[in-house]
């Protein structure tokens, strides 16, 4: 057991940390060097109605845009900015909330191109409803930033007219001071919670979290049986395994392609909690701190569950 142990030190803990920590470090340079050149209010301009009608900040705005590109980048420039105390905690957390949109697009192309060759015309449902949740999402956010933000925080950190540009090299010498000051902070935090959640997943914690939700979910029962071996599948293997279940369901006329749509969407809200504890806060606590990176993943996960669940009982009655 220790020899195994010590043969998966360098291909699961060294070289996942060491991209970890390029990633970061790339999110952290480009988030401080677009702060620097001023072009937060530019980037923010492209969802200019969204941030007006929700009350929000053009850092959040130019995190929107950046997400699509990085969602590391992103959360970098909303940790920045929450340091420095140009957003509040609240708008923290919407702003987190906000980005679900670009996250959805960031997938989309292996999501759709692997359910569409297994699940055919279902395909388009389901990536229609996710694509729903998070549609709705967004416009919940900028409703409660609406309800809860003080007014007039759409125009903040707009750059001031007549204010001398930054040249690129002194936005660059200015970003690699920043760097240098908090990723020391970063790797302190990230790289023992990464081994520890190494462990967890290696003593299988884990799977057996994913198993008792699989066969203890008796909120189900109104589900098809026959579906529930896709949301188990969804749940203990990965989504894949799901999909290739119910392409078989599909091809035997065991399901209705309603039927499958709403299985992998329940197995989409018991799975990605659990996934994103596993994936996301390694590295969210190497750019937040421990205590906020978990408020964050548990408020995304939670509204991402309550999103997804309106749009699947929405298709279940309607459909």
């Amino acid at each position: 057991m220790e020899q195994e142990l010590i043969t998966q030190i360098w291909p699961q803990i060294i070289l996942p940390i060491a991209r970890l920590t390029l990633f970061i470090t790339l999110g952290l340079f480009i988030a401080n060097f677009i702060e620097s050149l001023n072009w937060t209010h530019k980037l923010a301009g492209l969802v200019r109605p969204l941030l007006k009608a929700g009350r929000l900040s053009s850092v959040t705005g130019a995190s929107f845009t950046v997400a699509f590109i990085s969602g590391v980048s992103s959360n970098t420039m909303l940790a920045e900015a929450f340091d420095k105390g140009q957003l509040s905690r609240t708008e923290l957390y919407l702003a987190n909330l906000f980005n679900a949109l670009p996250r959805f697009f960031l997938h989309l192309p292996t999501v759709f191109f692997l359910t569409a060759p297994m699940i055919k015309f279902g395909a388009f449902f389901y990536v229609g409803l996710t694509f729903a949740a998070a549609l709705l999402q967004t416009l919940l956010v900028v409703g409660i930033g609406r309800l809860f933000l003080p007014a007039g925080a759409e125009s903040t950190f707009i750059a001031v007219p007549g204010k001398a540009k930054t040249t690129w090299r002194n936005a660059f010498t200015k970003s690699i001071k920043r760097l240098k000051k908090r990723i020391g902070k970063i790797l302190l935090f990230m790289i023992p919670v990464y081994i520890l959640f190494f462990l967890f997943n290696k003593y299988g914690l884990f799977t057996r979290l994913e198993e008792y939700l699989a066969t203890k979910a008796w909120f189900l029962s109104w589900l098809n049986p026959q579906s529930l071996g896709i949301v188990i599948l969804h749940v203990t293997a990965e989504f894949s395994a799901g999909l290739a279940a119910a392409s078989v369901l599909l091809a035997e006329n065991s399901l209705t392609t309603k039927e499958v749509v709403l299985a992998l969407l329940v197995g989409n809200i018991l799975s990605t909690p659990i996934r994103a504890i596993r994936h996301q806060l390694p590295y969210y606590t190497g750019i937040y701190s421990p205590r906020l990176a978990l408020q964050l993943i548990g408020v995304s996960q939670t509204a991402r569950a309550l999103c997804i669940i309106l749009v699947a009982v929405f298709y279940y009655y309607l459909a």
